[in-house]
C-alpha cells in the first residue's frame, strides 16, 4: 500500500517546531521563558524556530510589560491551528495505514 505524505507540512518537520505548536495548541498562550523551559531549549534555538513559525503566520505574538520588564507571549493563530491539525491528521492516517 502506498502512503502519501503530501499532507505533512514542511514547517513541522522539526521536532522543536512540532513541540512549540503542541505546547501552544494546549494553552491559550505561553511566554518565551515558559516555552524555553518546557521544551528545554536555548534562547537562540527557540527564537529561530519561533521566527520560522511566525513567518508562516502559524503563531502570533503579544508583547507587554510586567513590572517594567518586557514580556512576550506566543499563541497559535487560526491558520496555525488548521495547519497543525491537518498535519496531525496526516500523521494519524499514516499510522493507521500501517496497522
Amino acid at each position: 500500500m502506498k502512503i502519501s505524505i503530501d499532507n505533512l507540512h514542511k514547517a513541522f518537520d522539526s521536532r522543536i517546531r512540532l513541540g512549540i505548536m503542541a505546547a501552544l495548541a494546549a494553552s491559550d498562550s505561553l511566554d518565551f521563558v515558559s516555552l524555553k523551559e518546557f521544551l528545554d531549549l536555548t534562547d537562540g534555538n527557540l527564537a529561530s524556530h519561533i521566527k520560522a513559525l511566525e513567518k508562516e503566520e502559524f503563531i502570533g505574538i503579544k508583547k507587554s510589560f510586567i513590572d517594567r520588564k518586557p514580556n512576550t507571549k506566543y499563541f497559535i493563530t487560526r491558520s496555525g491551528k488548521i495547519a497543525f491539525n491537518n498535519h496531525l491528521k496526516a500523521l494519524e492516517k499514516i499510522i493507521q495505514s500501517n496497522k
